[in-house]
């Protein structure tokens, strides 16, 4: 009887689809199909995405007057937080948080492939956790589906890993581009914090696949800019307000290493507490008592812009336990400082604790508050009535992040496409660069690169080091040698270099400790003098120029080779016990295939 043939599973069915439908196109026009379609995919789950967020929203704040609603503040954070982390930990079985640091950990170890079920669960985490007043934002998640769509479309489809990295940079900056209207700034994303290369190969998928997102997300919620903000005469700029523009990119900058400090500070504290319990016990409580003093802090924070665009600042106060303090200058001050400063740590803690979000939402937050701070200070303390609030907000809000993300150019035209803003180029350009050069001087990764570059997992636009980044110590790591015990003689190794290639031997003690090693070309005077075989081989014994951790980055590990001028170094763990070694020929052959393999 002939063999039965194997079932075609689904993916295999949609395979053979795929190559009847493009077998006439060449692998550009492929590209470009493909990046339309994820770029439709990732809008369409950018509108599910916000769907579900005010469906969650307007169910727990919608049947209370807003004055009373005060008080759920207590409650509804930590519950969105308890919740997330169930969702994670029995549904998910997986980390979904960190979105974007999530993708450019794909990028560098995983081939770029990120698992199918990122196309939903990042949706569900974090509408479940802003929904209920989490103090993060929905760029993070949004990213995440965006790139898991591009990344699994192109594992369907088995393309290359330079052609799923590309389909994978579409779906993110196509989330981008969709959750805030902004087909300019979803590019620039790319280029810029996922450090794509700008090529023709690569622009213009990436421009039909932000355009289609945009256009699904205008189709859905109208062509109004996310900011509600019209630019007066009196919001434009004026060449005698550079100082204060310049003041205000100094600001943002330290501002910017606060928040990437604070962030870190926080994230560590709660690593270090096993208990989850303990967890939600903390974050609730801090997020609750945060959120009831100052409800601006509550969720996204969006209407918080409005007001402040508007110059509306008192507004604020609404519904607080300061109302009646609202018309005094340095109340008012203080108000803003503090919800300023506080808004990192309940971003911080929504995220530490469980909670699914991003730091888009709150970079623009705490930066929209500075330049506020900067204008007021102006406007009630120095009698600089010109100072426009809407023109600071927003020029605040891009320095900010310019100097969290590093990425100015996203920064800028990010703010100029949410509110229609281009009137501020200029002033945004200025505050963003001198934010970028400030908060660079103080700590050179952004919030997302920071434990990836301490890694060495993290893609750089310097191509050498990129490479570095797919290769491994463990991997390239030759254990084949014999090992030697110090009681051995020479005569125990005459006999047993017969049966080696080798030409170096590792010396180690009964508890595999590294003590020296012994190279051949040592032993040549003596191997063939039946009178010293009685020798101690430890007697032969040398120190290597120079030790390999286990675990240590490529990068750091091959200048070690021309330091110590060897081309072959032990490695051994923290405890010095001896693991194998690492030769420079083999780092580099590994080099050099890496690198065809990434430009093919």
């Amino acid at each position: 009887m002939p063999a039965t043939q194997p079932q075609q599973t689904l993916a295999d069915r949609v395979y053979h689809v795929y190559l009847k439908l493009t077998k006439r196109l060449t692998n550009r026009q492929v590209m470009a199909v493909l990046a339309i379609l994820v770029g439709g995919l990732a809008g369409i789950g950018a509108y599910v995405f916000n769907t579900l967020l005010h469906l969650i929203t307007d169910a727990l704040t919608s049947w209370t007057p807003a004055s009373e609603a005060q008080i759920f503040y207590l409650i509804y954070p930590a519950i969105g937080i308890v919740l997330a982390t169930l969702f994670v930990k029995y549904i998910v079985v997986d980390d979904i948080s960190e979105g974007v640091t999530r993708v450019l950990y794909a990028m560098s170890r995983k081939d770029s492939r990120i698992a199918s079920h990122n196309c939903w669960t990042s949706i569900v985490g974090g509408a479940t956790t802003i929904g209920f007043g989490g103090s993060v934002g929905p760029e993070a998640p949004i990213v995440l589906t965006g790139a898991a769509i591009g990344s699994n479309i192109g594992k369907v489809t088995r393309l290359n890993y330079k052609n799923i990295t590309l389909l994978l940079c579409c779906g993110a900056g196509a989330a981008v581009a969709a959750i805030f209207k902004a087909p300019i700034s979803g590019v620039i994303f790319v280029f810029e914090i996922l450090m794509l290369d700008i090529t023709s190969a690569s622009i213009i998928p990436l421009l039909l696949a932000s355009i289609t997102a945009t256009t699904v997300a205008l189709s859905f919620h109208g062509f109004s800019p996310i900011i509600a903000v019209t630019l007066t005469d009196a919001d434009m700029f004026r060449i005698e307000q550079i100082p204060l523009f310049v003041l205000m990119g100094v600001v943002c900058g330290l501002m910017g290493y606060y928040f990437t400090s604070v962030n870190s500070y926080v994230v560590g504290f709660f690593k270090g507490i096993k208990n989850q319990y303990k967890k939600w016990a903390i974050a609730g409580i801090t997020l609750g008592v945060l959120m009831f003093v100052f409800p601006p802090l509550y969720g996204e924070g969006h209407s918080s812009f409005d007001t402040l665009m508007g110059g509306h600042t008192s507004e604020l106060f609404d519904n607080t336990l300061f109302a009646r303090f609202s018309d005094i200058d340095w109340v008012l001050l203080i108000y803003l400082v503090a919800i300023m400063l506080f808004k990192v740590i309940a971003m911080a803690t929504t995220n530490a604790a469980g909670g699914i979000g991003g730091t888009f939402a709150p970079a623009l937050f705490v930066g929209a508050f500075a330049g506020a701070i900067v204008a007021v200070v102006c406007r009630q303390f120095f009698h600089l009535d010109d100072v426009s609030i809407t023109s600071f907000t927003l020029v605040g809000m891009a320095g900010l992040m310019s100097g969290v993300m590093k990425a100015p150019l996203t920064a800028i035209f990010l703010i100029a496409e949410l509110s229609n803003g281009y009137g501020l180029f200029i002033p945004l350009m200025i505050v963003s660069c001198i934010s970028f050069a400030v908060n660079y001087g103080l700590n050179r990764d952004s919030i997302y690169t920071k434990q990836l570059r301490m890694r060495g997992e993290l893609l750089t636009h310097d191509k050498d080091s990129s490479v570095f980044v797919f290769l491994r110590l463990e991997d390239l790591m030759e254990t084949d040698f014999i090992r030697i015990k110090e009681t051995f003689t020479l005569g125990d190794v005459v006999g047993i270099i017969s049966d080696t290639r080798r030409n170096i031997f590792p010396v180690i003690d009964n508890f595999g400790h590294l003590l020296g090693v012994v190279q051949l070309d040592d032993l040549r005077h003596d191997m063939f003098k039946r009178e010293k075989w009685g020798n101690s081989i430890t007697s032969y014994m040398i120190q290597p120029p120079d030790k390999i951790l286990q675990h240590e980055q490529i990068q750091s590990v091959l200048p070690r080779f021309d330091q110590s001028n060897t081309w072959m170094l032990p490695v051994v763990d923290k405890e010095n016990r001896y693991l194998g070694f690492i030769s420079k020929s083999r780092i580099l052959n590994a080099y050099r295939k890496a690198l065809v393999n990434i430009t093919q």
